[in-house]
Protein backbone atom coordinates (compact mmCIF):
# COMPACT_ATOMS: atom_id res chain seq x y z
CA UNK A 1 0.00 0.00 0.00
CA UNK A 2 1.73 3.20 -1.12
CA UNK A 3 1.79 5.92 1.35
CA UNK A 4 0.13 9.34 1.49
CA UNK A 5 1.60 12.44 0.51
CA UNK A 6 1.87 13.53 4.15
CA UNK A 7 3.16 16.98 3.39
CA UNK A 8 -0.38 17.62 1.52
CA UNK A 9 -2.11 16.07 4.57
CA UNK A 10 -0.75 19.25 6.40
CA UNK A 11 1.23 16.14 8.44
CA UNK A 12 5.07 18.04 8.05
CA UNK A 13 3.31 21.20 8.81
CA UNK A 14 5.60 23.67 11.06
CA UNK A 15 8.91 21.80 10.20
CA UNK A 16 11.92 24.05 8.69
CA UNK A 17 14.54 21.88 9.69
CA UNK A 18 14.90 19.55 6.51
CA UNK A 19 16.56 16.73 8.36
CA UNK A 20 12.88 16.54 10.68
CA UNK A 21 10.85 16.77 8.15
CA UNK A 22 12.40 13.63 6.45
CA UNK A 23 12.26 11.96 10.25
CA UNK A 24 8.50 12.76 10.56
CA UNK A 25 7.87 11.30 7.05
CA UNK A 26 9.60 7.86 7.90
CA UNK A 27 8.37 7.43 10.93
CA UNK A 28 4.67 8.64 9.79
CA UNK A 29 5.44 5.90 6.95
CA UNK A 30 6.29 3.13 9.71
CA UNK A 31 3.41 4.03 11.21
CA UNK A 32 0.57 4.01 8.85
CA UNK A 33 2.50 0.78 7.33
CA UNK A 34 1.65 -0.34 10.78
CA UNK A 35 -1.78 0.33 10.71
CA UNK A 36 -2.36 3.33 11.86
CA UNK A 37 -4.94 5.85 10.05
CA UNK A 38 -4.58 9.04 8.82
CA UNK A 39 -7.05 10.37 11.27
CA UNK A 40 -5.14 9.06 14.23
CA UNK A 41 -2.20 10.29 12.93
CA UNK A 42 -3.45 13.99 12.46
CA UNK A 43 -4.41 13.54 16.76
CA UNK A 44 -0.84 12.69 17.31
CA UNK A 45 0.77 15.10 15.37
CA UNK A 46 -1.76 18.05 17.10
CA UNK A 47 -1.22 16.79 20.25
CA UNK A 48 2.65 16.25 19.85
CA UNK A 49 2.90 12.46 20.49
CA UNK A 50 3.80 10.71 17.22
CA UNK A 51 6.70 8.93 18.93
CA UNK A 52 4.83 7.14 21.43
CA UNK A 53 2.82 5.74 18.90
CA UNK A 54 5.35 3.49 17.84
CA UNK A 55 4.93 2.44 21.96
CA UNK A 56 1.21 2.14 21.30
CA UNK A 57 1.21 -0.08 18.32
CA UNK A 58 4.26 -2.54 20.03
CA UNK A 59 1.97 -2.90 23.14
CA UNK A 60 -1.56 -2.28 22.09
CA UNK A 61 -1.94 -5.32 19.91
CA UNK A 62 -4.97 -5.10 16.64
CA UNK A 63 -8.16 -3.88 17.45
CA UNK A 64 -10.35 -7.01 15.92
CA UNK A 65 -13.37 -6.74 17.96
CA UNK A 66 -16.57 -4.22 19.05
CA UNK A 67 -17.31 -4.41 22.82
CA UNK A 68 -20.40 -6.40 21.67
CA UNK A 69 -18.25 -8.94 19.79
CA UNK A 70 -15.94 -9.26 22.56
CA UNK A 71 -18.88 -10.08 25.15
CA UNK A 72 -20.12 -12.70 22.96
CA UNK A 73 -16.95 -14.60 22.69
CA UNK A 74 -16.00 -14.42 26.92
CA UNK A 75 -19.81 -14.81 27.50
CA UNK A 76 -20.83 -12.21 29.41
CA UNK A 77 -22.87 -8.91 29.07
CA UNK A 78 -21.67 -5.80 27.35
CA UNK A 79 -22.42 -4.43 30.59
CA UNK A 80 -20.20 -6.41 32.73
CA UNK A 81 -17.27 -6.21 30.36
CA UNK A 82 -17.64 -2.07 30.44
CA UNK A 83 -17.92 -2.43 34.53
CA UNK A 84 -14.40 -4.95 34.67
CA UNK A 85 -12.90 -2.44 32.20
CA UNK A 86 -13.56 0.62 34.26
CA UNK A 87 -12.70 -1.25 37.26
CA UNK A 88 -9.48 -1.40 35.76
CA UNK A 89 -8.99 2.61 35.39
CA UNK A 90 -9.71 2.21 31.21
CA UNK A 91 -11.66 3.86 29.25
CA UNK A 92 -15.03 2.09 28.13
CA UNK A 93 -15.05 1.37 24.42
CA UNK A 94 -17.45 2.70 21.47
CA UNK A 95 -19.67 0.19 21.32
CA UNK A 96 -19.13 0.08 17.18
CA UNK A 97 -15.56 0.47 17.12
CA UNK A 98 -13.21 -2.55 16.44
CA UNK A 99 -10.53 -1.28 18.65
CA UNK A 100 -10.20 -4.35 21.36
CA UNK A 101 -7.32 -6.80 20.60
CA UNK A 102 -6.75 -9.89 21.44
CA UNK A 103 -4.92 -9.04 25.16
CA UNK A 104 -8.32 -7.40 25.86
CA UNK A 105 -10.13 -10.97 25.01
CA UNK A 106 -7.87 -12.97 27.02
CA UNK A 107 -8.26 -9.94 30.25
CA UNK A 108 -11.97 -10.59 29.70
CA UNK A 109 -11.47 -14.38 30.21
CA UNK A 110 -9.55 -13.86 33.74
CA UNK A 111 -11.88 -11.33 34.42
CA UNK A 112 -14.75 -13.81 34.43
CA UNK A 113 -12.52 -16.57 35.67
CA UNK A 114 -13.25 -14.94 38.53
CA UNK A 115 -16.77 -15.13 39.09
CA UNK A 116 -16.36 -18.44 38.00
CA UNK A 117 -14.20 -18.90 41.27
CA UNK A 118 -16.78 -18.13 43.43
CA UNK A 119 -16.45 -14.46 43.85
CA UNK A 120 -18.93 -12.22 44.11
CA UNK A 121 -19.43 -9.21 41.22
CA UNK A 122 -18.68 -6.58 44.12
CA UNK A 123 -15.47 -8.59 45.37
CA UNK A 124 -14.45 -9.18 41.95
CA UNK A 125 -14.51 -5.43 41.04
CA UNK A 126 -12.81 -4.12 44.06
CA UNK A 127 -10.03 -6.76 43.18
CA UNK A 128 -9.82 -4.89 39.83
CA UNK A 129 -9.87 -1.66 41.21
CA UNK A 130 -7.04 -2.19 43.11
CA UNK A 131 -4.80 -4.06 40.39
CA UNK A 132 -5.96 -0.81 37.83
CA UNK A 133 -4.46 1.41 40.59
CA UNK A 134 -1.24 -0.65 41.21
CA UNK A 135 -0.64 -1.11 37.29
CA UNK A 136 -1.45 2.22 37.12
CA UNK A 137 1.33 3.52 38.94
CA UNK A 138 3.54 0.97 38.14
CA UNK A 139 2.91 2.53 34.79
CA UNK A 140 3.70 5.77 36.09
CA UNK A 141 6.77 4.97 37.30
CA UNK A 142 8.14 3.24 34.24
CA UNK A 143 6.82 6.44 32.04
CA UNK A 144 8.97 8.66 34.53
CA UNK A 145 11.92 6.00 34.20
CA UNK A 146 11.92 6.08 30.36
CA UNK A 147 11.25 9.86 30.25
CA UNK A 148 14.71 10.64 32.37
CA UNK A 149 17.02 7.96 30.35
CA UNK A 150 15.52 7.56 26.74
CA UNK A 151 15.11 11.30 26.29
CA UNK A 152 17.82 12.76 24.31
CA UNK A 153 18.39 16.31 23.35
CA UNK A 154 18.28 16.63 19.91
CA UNK A 155 16.67 13.35 19.23
CA UNK A 156 14.23 13.51 16.11
CA UNK A 157 10.81 11.90 16.52
CA UNK A 158 11.73 9.08 14.13
CA UNK A 159 14.73 8.60 16.61
CA UNK A 160 12.76 9.23 19.88
CA UNK A 161 9.91 6.94 18.46
CA UNK A 162 12.46 3.62 17.39
CA UNK A 163 14.29 3.86 21.47
CA UNK A 164 10.88 4.01 23.10
CA UNK A 165 9.81 1.27 20.81
CA UNK A 166 12.30 -0.55 21.02
CA UNK A 167 12.40 -0.56 25.07
CA UNK A 168 8.91 -1.58 25.67
CA UNK A 169 9.55 -4.80 23.04
CA UNK A 170 12.43 -5.31 24.97
CA UNK A 171 11.69 -4.63 28.63
CA UNK A 172 7.71 -5.15 28.19
CA UNK A 173 7.91 -9.16 29.01
CA UNK A 174 10.42 -8.82 31.00
CA UNK A 175 8.06 -6.20 33.18
CA UNK A 176 5.67 -8.01 33.53
CA UNK A 177 7.33 -11.33 34.67
CA UNK A 178 8.86 -8.58 37.47
CA UNK A 179 5.31 -7.78 38.70
CA UNK A 180 4.25 -11.85 38.87
CA UNK A 181 7.13 -12.51 40.94
CA UNK A 182 6.75 -9.41 43.22
CA UNK A 183 2.83 -10.19 43.44
CA UNK A 184 4.02 -13.96 44.13
CA UNK A 185 6.59 -13.07 47.11
CA UNK A 186 3.85 -11.13 48.64
CA UNK A 187 1.27 -13.28 48.83
CA UNK A 188 3.45 -15.69 50.06
CA UNK A 189 4.39 -13.78 52.58
CA UNK A 190 0.74 -12.44 53.81
CA UNK A 191 -0.54 -16.18 53.45
CA UNK A 192 2.12 -17.63 55.54
CA UNK A 193 1.40 -14.65 58.10
CA UNK A 194 -2.61 -15.79 57.88
CA UNK A 195 -1.38 -19.53 58.26
CA UNK A 196 0.58 -18.75 61.74
CA UNK A 197 -1.59 -16.46 62.88
CA UNK A 198 -4.23 -18.69 62.50
CA UNK A 199 -2.42 -21.73 63.93
CA UNK A 200 -1.27 -19.22 67.27
CA UNK A 201 -5.33 -18.91 67.93
CA UNK A 202 -6.16 -22.73 67.06
CA UNK A 203 -3.21 -23.78 69.09
CA UNK A 204 -4.40 -20.95 71.66
CA UNK A 205 -0.44 -20.87 73.05
CA UNK A 206 3.20 -19.61 71.52
CA UNK A 207 3.97 -21.55 68.83
CA UNK A 208 7.09 -23.35 68.90
CA UNK A 209 10.44 -21.23 67.33
CA UNK A 210 8.64 -18.12 68.66
CA UNK A 211 10.89 -15.49 70.33
CA UNK A 212 10.40 -12.35 72.58
CA UNK A 213 11.29 -9.33 70.14
CA UNK A 214 9.89 -5.87 70.07
CA UNK A 215 8.36 -4.95 67.00
CA UNK A 216 7.37 -1.27 65.55
CA UNK A 217 5.51 -0.24 62.55
CA UNK A 218 5.72 3.49 61.51
CA UNK A 219 3.74 4.65 58.31
CA UNK A 220 3.25 7.90 56.51
CA UNK A 221 0.29 9.78 57.35
CA UNK A 222 -1.92 10.63 54.46
CA UNK A 223 0.68 8.93 51.74
CA UNK A 224 -2.80 7.39 49.48
CA UNK A 225 -4.11 10.93 49.30
CA UNK A 226 -0.44 12.60 48.38
CA UNK A 227 -0.82 9.86 45.31
CA UNK A 228 -3.29 11.53 43.90
CA UNK A 229 -1.68 15.14 44.11
CA UNK A 230 1.56 14.38 42.93
CA UNK A 231 3.81 12.81 40.27
CA UNK A 232 4.59 8.83 41.02
CA UNK A 233 8.50 10.43 40.94
CA UNK A 234 7.90 12.72 43.81
CA UNK A 235 5.87 9.94 45.59
CA UNK A 236 8.67 7.48 44.57
CA UNK A 237 11.22 10.27 46.09
CA UNK A 238 8.79 10.55 49.70
CA UNK A 239 9.29 6.15 49.84
CA UNK A 240 12.55 6.39 48.89
CA UNK A 241 13.75 8.63 51.71
CA UNK A 242 11.25 6.81 54.44
CA UNK A 243 13.37 4.17 53.50
CA UNK A 244 16.46 6.00 53.90
CA UNK A 245 15.31 7.79 57.79
CA UNK A 246 14.51 3.96 58.78
CA UNK A 247 17.69 2.76 57.97
CA UNK A 248 19.78 5.50 59.81
CA UNK A 249 17.84 5.30 63.04
CA UNK A 250 18.05 1.21 62.62
CA UNK A 251 21.13 0.63 64.73
CA UNK A 252 22.23 -2.60 66.58
CA UNK A 253 20.43 -4.25 68.00
CA UNK A 254 17.08 -2.60 66.05
CA UNK A 255 16.53 -3.96 62.27
CA UNK A 256 15.13 -2.92 59.69
CA UNK A 257 13.17 -5.71 58.61
CA UNK A 258 11.52 -3.89 55.41
CA UNK A 259 9.66 -1.18 54.22
CA UNK A 260 6.62 -1.07 51.89
CA UNK A 261 5.82 1.73 50.19
CA UNK A 262 4.88 4.56 53.40
CA UNK A 263 5.65 1.80 55.80
CA UNK A 264 8.40 1.19 57.66
CA UNK A 265 8.60 -2.38 60.16
CA UNK A 266 12.03 -2.31 63.06
CA UNK A 267 12.77 -5.19 65.27
CA UNK A 268 14.82 -5.67 68.23
CA UNK A 269 14.77 -7.79 70.91
CA UNK A 270 15.12 -5.40 73.47
CA UNK A 271 12.50 -3.03 73.54
CA UNK A 272 14.27 0.24 74.60
CA UNK A 273 16.42 0.59 71.72
CA UNK A 274 13.15 0.07 69.81
CA UNK A 275 11.25 3.08 71.10
CA UNK A 276 14.63 5.30 70.25
CA UNK A 277 14.45 4.72 67.51
CA UNK A 278 10.57 4.95 66.86
CA UNK A 279 10.64 8.48 68.36
CA UNK A 280 13.80 9.14 66.40
CA UNK A 281 12.43 8.08 63.66
CA UNK A 282 8.95 10.67 63.45
CA UNK A 283 11.44 13.43 64.70
CA UNK A 284 13.45 12.85 61.22
CA UNK A 285 10.12 13.10 59.30
CA UNK A 286 9.00 15.98 60.93
CA UNK A 287 12.70 17.15 60.63
CA UNK A 288 12.55 17.04 56.52
CA UNK A 289 9.82 19.62 56.58
CA UNK A 290 6.30 20.65 55.71
CA UNK A 291 6.86 18.75 51.73
CA UNK A 292 7.30 15.27 53.32
CA UNK A 293 4.62 13.87 55.15
CA UNK A 294 4.69 13.05 59.05
CA UNK A 295 4.96 9.74 60.34
CA UNK A 296 2.86 7.66 63.31
CA UNK A 297 4.26 4.33 64.46
CA UNK A 298 3.28 1.81 66.70
CA UNK A 299 4.56 -0.81 69.21
CA UNK A 300 4.49 -3.76 70.71
CA UNK A 301 6.01 -6.48 72.65
CA UNK A 302 5.78 -10.18 72.86
CA UNK A 303 6.08 -13.66 70.82
CA UNK A 304 6.99 -13.63 67.01
CA UNK A 305 7.96 -16.19 64.34
CA UNK A 306 11.17 -15.57 62.40
CA UNK A 307 10.90 -16.92 58.70
CA UNK A 308 13.18 -16.27 55.70
CA UNK A 309 14.27 -12.72 57.39
CA UNK A 310 10.62 -11.96 58.27
CA UNK A 311 8.61 -11.85 61.21
CA UNK A 312 4.97 -13.19 61.96
CA UNK A 313 2.53 -13.68 64.91
CA UNK A 314 -0.09 -11.68 66.94
CA UNK A 315 2.66 -9.44 68.23
CA UNK A 316 3.53 -8.20 64.35
CA UNK A 317 -0.07 -7.62 64.05
CA UNK A 318 -0.53 -5.61 67.00
CA UNK A 319 2.02 -3.61 66.46
CA UNK A 320 0.75 -2.63 62.90
CA UNK A 321 -2.44 -1.64 64.32
CA UNK A 322 -1.36 0.20 66.98
CA UNK A 323 0.26 2.27 64.08
CA UNK A 324 -2.83 2.64 62.39
CA UNK A 325 -4.56 4.42 65.59
CA UNK A 326 -1.54 6.58 66.38
CA UNK A 327 -1.69 10.20 65.63
CA UNK A 328 0.23 12.35 63.55
CA UNK A 329 4.13 12.55 65.01
CA UNK A 330 3.22 9.81 67.83
CA UNK A 331 4.09 6.76 68.88
CA UNK A 332 1.61 4.66 70.62
CA UNK A 333 3.07 1.49 72.46
CA UNK A 334 0.84 -1.00 74.06
CA UNK A 335 0.58 -1.75 78.11
CA UNK A 336 3.58 -4.41 77.95
CA UNK A 337 5.73 -1.90 76.57
CA UNK A 338 4.72 0.79 78.89
CA UNK A 339 4.61 -1.56 81.54
CA UNK A 340 8.10 -2.66 81.41
CA UNK A 341 9.61 0.85 80.55
CA UNK A 342 7.39 3.01 82.61
CA UNK A 343 10.45 5.15 84.55
CA UNK A 344 12.37 5.40 81.16
CA UNK A 345 10.11 7.24 79.18
CA UNK A 346 7.27 10.33 79.83
CA UNK A 347 4.03 8.40 79.12
CA UNK A 348 0.34 9.67 78.72
CA UNK A 349 -2.88 7.30 78.59
CA UNK A 350 -4.04 6.82 75.39
CA UNK A 351 -7.06 4.87 75.33
CA UNK A 352 -8.38 1.54 75.44
CA UNK A 353 -8.76 0.32 71.46
CA UNK A 354 -10.48 -2.06 69.85
CA UNK A 355 -7.77 -2.83 67.03
CA UNK A 356 -9.39 -4.78 63.86
CA UNK A 357 -8.00 -8.99 64.12
CA UNK A 358 -7.35 -8.09 67.75
CA UNK A 359 -9.72 -10.10 69.93
CA UNK A 360 -9.43 -8.28 72.76
CA UNK A 361 -9.18 -4.42 73.53
CA UNK A 362 -5.52 -3.00 73.96
CA UNK A 363 -4.44 -0.48 76.28
CA UNK A 364 -1.95 2.50 74.59
CA UNK A 365 0.22 5.01 76.08
CA UNK A 366 1.99 7.43 74.05
CA UNK A 367 5.30 7.50 74.54
CA UNK A 368 7.67 10.52 74.76
CA UNK A 369 11.83 11.03 75.82
CA UNK A 370 11.40 12.11 79.26
CA UNK A 371 12.95 15.94 79.52
CA UNK A 372 16.25 16.86 80.10
CA UNK A 373 17.39 16.49 83.86
CA UNK A 374 17.93 20.02 85.54
CA UNK A 375 21.00 21.24 87.40
CA UNK A 376 21.91 19.29 90.46
CA UNK A 377 19.45 16.48 89.36
CA UNK A 378 20.58 12.65 89.16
Amino acid sequence: MAAPDFAAQGLLDGLEDEREREARRELLGELHEAGVGLDELRRAVAEQRLPLLRVEVELGGEGRYTPGELAAQVGVEVEALERHRQALGLPVADPQARVLSDEDLEAARRARALSEAGLEEADALEFLRVVGQATSQVAAAVRAMVGESLVRPGDTELELGRRLAEFARAQGPGLGTTLEYAVNLHLREQLRGDVITGAERSAGAILPGAREVAVCFADLVGFTRLGSAVGVDELGAVAGRLASLAADVAQPPVRLVKTIGDAAMLVSPEAPPLLDAALALVEAADAEGEAFPQLHAGIASGPALNRGGDWYGHTVNLASRVADTARPASVLATGEVHDALEDAYRWSFAGERRLKGIKHPVTLFRARHLPPAEDGEE
